[in-house]
């Protein structure tokens, strides 16, 4: 598992879907640290336009068709449990995603 792949996971209420990795490499591959952080996605068929906190993927990104991912709430997972990877979000989805989080968790932006 690295950052960026899509990875299934049972979410308790949500049931299984997608998960998209956003802990860094290091955390990812380390035996040691046992969770990673993750954004869910939803699993079913979109028939609707994103909301202002969610981003759009598709079979580009190895899923079976367009799928939203929810960046407003970063989800704490243990590595254990994900299983099936789908495939990995593309590079210029990747920065959408980064700006959605920054933008709907209003994190600043260091400025030089």
């Amino acid at each position: 598992m690295k950052q960026w792949d899509i990875v299934m996971f049972p979410f308790g209420k949500e049931r299984r879907h997608p998960a998209v990795i956003i802990s860094n490499d290091e955390t990812c591959l380390n035996p040691d640290i046992e969770e990673v952080n993750a954004l869910l996605c939803t699993s079913a068929r979109v028939n609707r336009v994103p909301k202002t906190t969610e981003e759009v993927l598709d079979e580009a990104d190895g899923l079976d068709w367009q799928t939203l991912v929810r960046c407003d709430k970063i989800h704490l997972l243990p590595k254990a449990r994900f299983a099936d990877r789908k495939g990995s979000v593309t590079s210029d989805r990747r920065h959408l995603i980064a700006r959605k989080i920054v933008e709907v968790l209003r994190l600043p932006i260091h400025r030089r």
